[in-house]
């Protein structure tokens, strides 16, 4: 049997976008932390990241991985990705955990399935995949 990726897997999930939402857009607070994450599954692959992660590790966590992470995928979905610090943060842990879970939250809202779509594809040009 063949592993598929997260990122692999999450395509998968999506198929043809017929009937998502699209967009996702949170902000999580966590502690003095505050990080905004906002995505389009338009298939066009962007990352405007913008965190000030103070520290080089976190316990053995190197914190530049977490760009790495992200620009991954970017890359591999074809989503637009952006992510910011909001004027708050200053512990490197509560930055990266408050990070991962607005992606998480920003991505489940911009997979979750509208009804209003009556399972059209959320696009003026009746497509969203990979240029």
């Amino acid at each position: 049997m063949r592993m598929l990726s997260h990122v692999q897997a999450l395509l998968q999930a999506l198929g043809d976008r017929k009937g998502i939402n699209r967009f996702g857009d949170f902000s999580a607070p966590l502690d003095e932390s505050l990080i905004h994450v906002a995505l389009d599954l338009s298939g066009r692959p962007h990352l405007s990241y913008d965190l000030q992660i103070p520290t080089q590790r976190v316990g053995t966590y190197d914190t530049q991985l977490v760009e790495h992470f992200f620009q991954s995928m970017v890359n591999t979905s074809g989503m637009t990705l952006h992510i910011r610090q909001q004027l708050a943060g200053k512990n490197s842990h509560h930055i990266i955990e408050a990070t991962f879970k607005a992606f998480a939250r920003a991505l489940r809202q911009a997979t979750e399935y509208d009804l209003r779509r009556r399972g059209s594809i959320p696009s003026s040009k009746g497509v969203l995949s990979r240029v």
